[in-house]
């Protein structure tokens, strides 16, 4: 799942070749009237902070959820990253039980963690644990969930935007009239922001209405959504759109769209994208036709940046965002992209090396 910046949109897609995570085009050659000019010296990397050369950096990742594309290539980025800037990265998940990730947050106290990265979860039950962390004076990171304090660095992707760029393809495609079953989970931060900008679009858009809603979050999200999907579907069979504003919601809610037949009828807009998504998105007769994200690898290596720079005692910004990019089914298909690494390389801002950039270490491969 997944919050700022700008708006990336599908320009680069009309202006580069669609394609993983090198920056984009090779600069044209110098005409012969202007003699080139000599490419500027990369500046020369700091030097590593003692902790971290002699390995001793241990960075305690604490998850809430851990299944799914979305959050398995989070968690590569995050590992690659760990390499690049010399910490050991310790790597827990809740599987999706508040409590656990809780305790499993205390306990990496207790183990005297360097710095903690809390990947999503519900406030009430893990902000406890992160003052008990910020009072222990260890630096806290926390992507997609509210930590309670400002002690703590934030990251969030764009999450009104992205909601923003889904609910836009939805309203151009349908005219700025139809019936959409919505999916929805509360108490996880980016979809609470999401819902929110869902709830002012259908308010601004009047000719566009809510027909029944969804949801659920457990380790098997797509599955379950399927199945409650089928059942309103089939109870609501004037509904033309689907918002999913998650990639396991958007990939269960394709699944009952063609179970049940309806792919010339019904059309669904998400969230998030990773390798998976898109081979859903571009298969023959696929609903899923847009989606707003980010990288999520991307996502990955910045929090952890960010938490090496909080160690090292570094000035890091206190909210931390990462800008969304809309995705077509159209444009993939089009560029014949398959991989998350293609559409980087098509999109190359969805890579942001700059965020949180760490002086000792050249940022991790995409």
């Amino acid at each position: 799942m997944r919050s700022t910046p700008s708006i990336l949109g599908l320009v680069t897609f009309a202006t580069v070749l669609l394609a993983g995570c090198s920056q984009g085009s090779p600069a044209p050659a110098a005409s012969s009237a202007a003699p080139a000019t000599p490419a500027a010296t990369a500046p020369a990397a700091a030097p590593t902070p003692s902790a971290f050369a002699k390995g001793e950096v241990r960075i305690s990742l604490v998850r809430q959820l851990s299944s799914g594309d979305y959050f398995e290539q989070w968690l590569a980025g995050a590992q690659a990253e760990a390499k690049a800037v010399g910490v050991t990265l310790e790597v827990s998940s809740g599987e999706g039980n508040n409590d656990k990730q809780a305790l499993n947050l205390q306990q990496a106290i207790n183990q005297k963690a360097s710095a903690v990265i809390v990947d999503h979860g519900f406030a009430q039950t893990i902000q406890p644990a992160i003052k008990k962390a910020v009072d222990a004076d260890i630096p806290v990171v926390a992507f997609d969930v509210d930590p309670g304090t400002t002690e703590a660095v934030t990251i969030d992707q764009d999450d009104h935007q992205i909601a923003e760029q889904a609910l836009s393809a939805l309203k151009k495609d349908t005219g700025s009239t139809a019936k959409v079953l919505y999916v929805y989970v509360a108490g996880f931060a980016p979809l609470d922001r999401r819902n929110e900008t869902w709830t002012q679009f259908k308010k601004d858009n009047p000719g566009i209405t809510q027909a029944a809603q969804i949801g659920v979050v457990n380790s098997s999200t797509a599955a379950a959504v399927a199945d409650q999907a089928k059942a309103a579907l089939q109870a609501n069979p004037d509904i033309t759109a689907i918002f999913a504003p998650y990639d396991e919601f958007a990939k269960g809610a394709a699944l009952a769209v063609k179970e049940l037949g309806l792919q010339s009828k019904i059309k669904i807009y998400g969230a998030d994208i990773s390798t998976a998504d898109i081979g859903v998105m571009t298969e023959a007769g696929s609903p899923w036709v847009a989606t707003a994200a980010t990288d999520p690898s991307n996502v990955g290596r910045i929090a952890v940046r960010a938490a090496a720079l909080l160690v090292a005692g570094e000035q890091v910004d206190h909210a931390l965002k990462v800008p969304p990019a809309l995705v077509t089914q159209e444009r993939l298909r089009q560029g014949g992209i398959t991989n998350v690494q293609q559409l980087v390389q098509a999109n190359p801002d969805l890579s942001t090396p700059d965020v949180a950039r760490v002086p000792w270490a050249a940022p991790s491969a995409g």
